[in-house]
């Protein structure tokens, strides 16, 4: 495992102060806040802990018990990347079928985050879904760090800013270019609402269903939200915006292994009110819907 992958894997393993009580580090990658994936991620991992944990085999099967099939976050203030998360996780439900926790991230005596998250026995049932789009293969395509530092050599960034923006890099993500193409945060250009991706984590994950839920968790929120500021030729690097998660929901469809290319589709149907929503459906190689994803973030923008 690379050292970048090993330092996700590290802030997904919580640490245990007491019943329910979990506490969870941050990388010290000099961020001024909190990657809002790290805290779902992280809160995924407190909740989970609570209820049996399940494998993934080699050809992606569970054998399992209760995995989470939802969850509903809302990012409440920002994180201070400074100091630990304490992440408290309250029982509210054990049934026959299903699970439901609740977990409070908490950082300075006050609450930055809440989650609620469902669990549920694996079951058969009716299956249909959305078609994969027909896209190139990743082999095929440029690693995002290539084209994000060919875009801000171009536009004369500041070697401090580039260095931030391609610090830590726990997963590797290959832009679809055209219409759904390469963004470029350095000069921005009014465009549709939609781009797509293939990604999945930069080295082989253990074999454990719940991390790979929760590394999928952290990578649904490194793109998700630029998508509602394309057709405004807007990005998080111009100084007017105040750009910032404000929920995330996500559904876990099938089973799936983060460390496997998926395709991460995602598209904006509107923006109002200083809020864009954005949505996200992951595909697997095999064309197999394995989530979906749904996040309102605040796009302000100041004169």
């Amino acid at each position: 495992m690379n050292r970048d992958l090993k330092k996700l894997v590290d802030l997904l393993d919580l640490e245990r102060i007491e019943r329910d009580h979990y506490r969870g580090q941050g990388p010290t990658e000099g961020w001024q806040r909190v990657y809002g994936g790290q805290v779902l991620g992280q809160a995924l991992v407190a909740a989970s802990r609570t209820v049996e944990s399940g494998e993934v085999g080699a050809e992606g099967s569970l054998a399992s018990e209760r995995l989470a099939h939802s969850l509903h976050g809302y990012f409440l203030r920002p994180g201070d990347p400074q100091v630990p998360i304490l992440y408290v996780v309250d029982r509210i439900r054990d049934g026959r079928s299903f699970n439901t926790r609740r977990v409070v991230a908490i950082q300075h005596g006050r609450a930055i985050f809440n989650m609620s998250i469902s669990f549920q026995v694996q079951e058969a049932g009716l299956s249909h879904q959305s078609e994969m789009p027909d896209v190139p293969p990743p082999e095929d395509l440029e690693d995002e760090m290539e084209v994000r530092l060919r875009h801000a050599r171009d536009a004369g960034a500041e070697e401090e800013l580039v260095s931030q923006y391609t610090r830590f890099r726990p997963m590797e993500l290959r832009p679809v270019p055209g219409e759904l193409g390469s963004r470029n945060d350095f000069e921005p250009k009014k465009r549709p609402p939609q781009q797509s991706c293939w990604i999945k984590t930069s080295d082989v994950l253990p074999d454990d269903v719940q991390v790979h839920q929760c590394a999928l968790a952290y990578l649904s929120d490194w793109s998700l939200l630029d998508t509602c500021m394309y057709p405004h030729g807007l990005s998080f690097l111009n100084p007017k915006m105040q750009v910032a998660s404000l929920d995330h929901a996500m559904w876990f469809h099938r089973p799936f292994r983060a460390d496997e290319w998926l395709l991460y589709v995602q598209d904006s149907p509107s923006s109002s009110g200083g809020r864009g929503l954005n949505r996200g459906l992951f595909y697997s190689r095999s064309g197999e819907l394995v989530a979906s994803v749904a996040q309102e973030g605040l796009i302000r923008v100041w004169d």
